[in-house]
């Protein structure tokens, strides 16, 4: 397989890569997508065999939970349940952002995304064209790192191919990006929140959600 590449320059032109992206999504391929930390493997978390094909081009081990990209709360909405009151307030604080929530997954959440753990991980980029691209699909996308298990993340279109080369149908390359970090990762399936990971943003940010 050939790993096509389409350069994103910003206007028009992006309308047409957006369609090109968004067609090999629906058609169960697994594309590379920059955000607004590293570039991200996307694909829709509903189809079972894009999934699988995920696993497969990291290595990933199976039990390893998929995190979701999405537009909106209201996507949030639908694929989480008994979601807590204070998600809504740390969304409002956080998204578009690098901080990634984790909520009880909804019944309609594959159990290979969720890795068996019942629950599910969701966030909104900063970045318009990973947006626009979720919104165009009207579902979230799978938004796990661009990269081989136990290799490090990619920042660059170019670092994506020599990983992940001929492996995946396309690649939208937005150049250099300027995240530093992968997402802080928040658990609030418990009570206070609990740190998974810290990313992008600092703990220091996060106390007064935090367990002493």
């Amino acid at each position: 397989m050939l790993t096509q590449r389409i350069k994103i320059h910003g206007g028009l032109a992006d309308e047409a890569a957006l369609e090109i992206a968004s067609t090999n999504i629906v058609n169960g391929n697994v594309i590379s997508v920059p955000t607004d930390t590293f570039y991200a493997l996307a694909a829709d978390p509903f189809n079972l065999m894009a999934v699988e094909q995920i696993f497969q081009i990291k290595g990933r081990q199976g039990w390893k939970p998929l995190l979701l990209l999405i537009d909106s709360v209201e996507q949030a909405e639908s694929v989480a349940m008994d979601i807590p009151d204070l998600f809504y307030e740390i969304a409002e604080r956080f998204w578009p952002g690098p901080l990634t929530l984790i909520l009880p997954a909804a019944n309609n959440v594959p159990f290979k995304v969720t890795g068996g753990t019942g629950t599910v991980g969701v966030r909104i980029p900063d970045l318009t064209l990973t947006r626009l691209l979720v919104r165009a699909l009207d579902l979230p996308i799978v938004g796990t790192s661009a990269n081989l298990s136990a290799h490090p993340p990619c920042a660059t279109a170019d670092e994506v191919l020599q990983q992940l080369g001929g492996k995946i149908e396309l690649i939208l390359d937005h150049g250099k990006l300027t995240g530093n970090a992968a997402s802080t990762i928040l658990d609030l399936t418990h009570q206070p929140a609990r740190l998974v990971r810290e990313g992008a943003i600092c703990v220091e940010d996060l106390t007064r959600y935090l367990s002493p």
